[in-house]
C-alpha cells in the first residue's frame, strides 16, 4: 500500500508541475504579441544546442522565454537598440530535423552578443518591421545578407 501512495504523490506532483507550466505561459502571454521562436543556447555542437520558447515585445525589447521553465522572468532579452541582422538562413542538417519547414534562422548581433533565432518564416516579416520600426531617432541597423 506504501507504494501505491508513493506512485500517488508522484503523479500528483507531476500534474501539479504541468500545471504551473501552462499557468506560466498564460501568465506571461496575457497580453499578446507572443511569436514562437528557438534561440541557440549553445554553439559546442554544430545544429545543436536549439531551446524552443516564445518572445513577447515589450517595446523596445524581444523577451524571450524557454518552453519548458518556471521562471518567470525571460531567459534572453534582445534590445532593438543595437541590433543587427547579420545573416539569414535555412536549418542545415541536423536542424531541419528539429525545426518546422517554413522556419528560417537569423543570426543576430547586438550590444551583448551573438545570437542566433529561429522562427516561421511568416514571423521574420514582423520581426523584421519590429526592429525597423524603432523610435525616432534611434538608429535601426538590418544587414541581411542570404
Amino acid at each position: 500500500m506504501l507504494v501505491l501512495e508513493w506512485i500517488g504523490v508522484g503523479v500528483l506532483v507531476l500534474l501539479v508541475a504541468i500545471g504551473v507550466l501552462f499557468a506560466r505561459r498564460a501568465w506571461v502571454t496575457r497580453s499578446g504579441g507572443i511569436i514562437r521562436v528557438s534561440v541557440r543556447v549553445s554553439t559546442i555542437l554544430d545544429g545543436r544546442g536549439w531551446s524552443p520558447g516564445f518572445a513577447r515585445f515589450a517595446e523596445q525589447e524581444l523577451r524571450w522565454y524557454r518552453m519548458f521553465s518556471f521562471a518567470l522572468r525571460p531567459k534572453r532579452v534582445l534590445h532593438r537598440r543595437g541590433l543587427v541582422v547579420e545573416r539569414r538562413r535555412l536549418p542545415e542538417g541536423q536542424e531541419r530535423l528539429i525545426m518546422p519547414a517554413d522556419w528560417v534562422i537569423l543570426r543576430c548581433v547586438s550590444h551583448q552578443a551573438p545570437v542566433e533565432i529561429a522562427m516561421a518564416k511568416s514571423t521574420v516579416t514582423g520581426f523584421l518591421s519590429w526592429l525597423e520600426s524603432a523610435p525616432p531617432g534611434a538608429v535601426s541597423h538590418l544587414a541581411l545578407h542570404d
